[in-house]
């Protein structure tokens, strides 16, 4: 299954050079990345990233985590979601997209796979 995350232009160039993904600063202070499977994906954007630009949307192979991945439930939107205990490796990244708004002023996405 294919899992997403969404970082800023900033973090991702972080973590290009680095070679893995550390997490943004809300994903360290929680102590896991979150992740967004595509159905969850346009509800995540619309609570947590209106209004922001600058957006790049990775397609991550859940298989490659391992151990390290959990799904969890949250709450406050009645599902589970996939939640990395550990940086993630860019050789687990199917690939990536830079987040575009549309003429409504949402999020234009790509096919999701």
């Amino acid at each position: 299954m294919t899992i997403f995350k969404i970082a800023t232009n900033s973090d991702w160039a972080e973590a290009e050079k680095a070679g893995q993904f550390e997490g943004s600063a809300h994903d360290k202070s929680d102590g896991f990345i979150h992740f967004s499977t595509g159905p969850q994906l346009a509800e995540t954007l619309r609570l947590y990233y209106a209004g922001q630009d600058n957006l790049v949307l990775a397609a991550v192979d859940e298989t490659v985590l391992g151990d390290a991945l959990k799904w969890e439930h949250a709450p406050s939107r009645g599902e589970d979601f996939p939640h990395l205990f550990a940086a993630l490796p860019l050789s687990a990244v199917r690939w990536t997209h830079r987040l575009m708004r549309d003429a409504t002023g949402g999020f234009d996405l790509p096919k999701l796979d």
